[in-house]
């Protein structure tokens, strides 16, 4: 049966393809002259959180096809000032249009607003999107193993790797947790994260206890918590506590966020 992901993954395929026949490799590859320094985002994630004890990507999103509009007042320059100030350690922000909203442009946006590192959040199903996100300011991709086989994956990581890009590599289902770790350093490699996505993104279902089941199997014994995002369902301080005895200090916090009046505030909360 269909689900969700495989409508956006289909989707995002006639996308890719509309655009590359748009604006060819060599045109986009040619702006990468111009594209402003890396800034690092899995070694700003990976610092010790000090007095927050817990270092927060905070998210940029307008709405998502589970939940419609999130926020009809939207302003990514204003947004990514009050997380920056509210104590965020880097920024996501979504470019995908139909589903969340999104558009390349914010990542340009945010990025001459705020200094925290960004990560491109998107469904990234070709290496053309890796040097897109590069070219128009984004420090990190996300790369969902759900959408992606082996050899596409390899390619899209070490893409983002030779452009100096930071990787945060996410799955949700647990026969995909030893398919990452066997394809991917994250000991050797230190700009390479792994997320933990707390939503099954083929149902849109949403359940906290997702990360704390993952690094308690076998497979995930000896893995290096420090470079493990939790993503999704992180509402309270008692939800971050949770995480932190699970070795979980990086989590990646939208929805919750976006939906307050005051993002930058809600933040603060959600750290006090």
């Amino acid at each position: 049966m269909k689900t969700i992901l495989d409508d956006i993954v289909a989707r995002k395929k006639l996308e890719v393809a509309g655009t590359i026949e748009a604006h060819p490799l060599e045109e986009l590859e040619a702006r990468l002259a111009d594209a402003p320094p890396v800034r690092s985002f899995a070694a700003s994630l990976r610092e010790p959180p000090g007095m927050l004890k817990t270092n927060v990507i905070a998210e940029i999103k307008r709405q998502s096809p589970s939940a419609g509009l999130i926020r009809e007042d939207f302003d990514p320059g204003d947004i990514a000032r009050r997380y920056q100030d509210a104590g965020a350690k880097a920024i996501s922000c979504l470019t995908d249009g139909p589903g969340f909203g999104g558009r390349l442009e914010y990542l340009k946006v945010v990025r001459e607003t705020v200094t925290l590192p960004i990560l491109r959040k998107e469904f990234i199903i070709d290496p053309y999107q890796v040097v897109e996100a590069r070219a128009w300011g984004a420090d990190a991709v996300l790369l969902i193993a759900e959408c992606l086989d082996d050899d596409m994956l390899k390619r899209c990581r070490d893409k983002a790797r030779e452009l100096g890009l930071s990787v945060l590599i996410e799955l949700h289902a647990e026969e995909n947790l030893e398919r990452i770790i066997g394809i991917n350093d994250f000991a050797l490699d230190r700009d390479l994260l792994l997320g933990i996505n707390n939503r099954d993104l083929a149902r849109m279902k949403t359940d906290l206890n997702r990360t704390e089941h993952l690094l308690s199997l076998e497979v995930a014994r000896g893995l290096d918590t420090e470079g493990v995002v939790s993503e999704s369902g992180i509402r309270t301080p008692d939800d971050l506590r949770r995480l932190r005895d699970s070795g979980v200090r990086i989590v990646l916090v939208g929805e919750h966020l976006m939906r307050c009046d005051d993002p930058g505030e809600a933040l603060k909360s959600l750290l006090s």
